[in-house]
């Protein structure tokens, strides 16, 4: 190989053009690299934050089912509330109230106002 102080001018614009454009041949291989690893941990982060939300929705989803059988419960209750079984149940239910001489047994891990889980 000659000595670079033999190259011609020209010869020299070649080599430096050659090296600039590998220079900037391996900038945008690692420009690209870093892109790729930005969306690879985005993609993780947003597959955490769905799978979140797809849990919340679930929870909604069950409450929103819950309240729809309170709520037909209350209208079955307003819509017969002349009925002496439905009056009964409401007083039984809501009220803690009993009839004479019925006998109500507790659970021993609970009292008459809380609920059994």
């Amino acid at each position: 190989m000659e000595d670079a102080q033999f190259r011609s001018p020209e010869e020299l614009r070649k080599v430096l053009n050659i090296m600039r454009l590998a220079r900037s041949k391996l900038i945008t291989k690692i420009i690209v690299f870093a892109l790729i690893v930005y969306a690879g941990i985005s993609l993780i982060t947003l597959r955490g934050r769905i799978d979140d939300v797809r849990g919340e929705l679930f929870d909604v989803r069950r409450a929103v089912a819950e309240q729809e059988i309170i709520n037909a419960q209350l209208e079955y209750d307003i819509e017969n509330y002349n009925d002496p079984d439905v009056k009964a149940n409401i007083a039984r239910t809501n009220l803690g109230l009993v009839l004479p001489g019925e006998i109500v047994f507790y659970d021993s891990g609970s009292g008459p106002d809380e609920e059994d889980s």
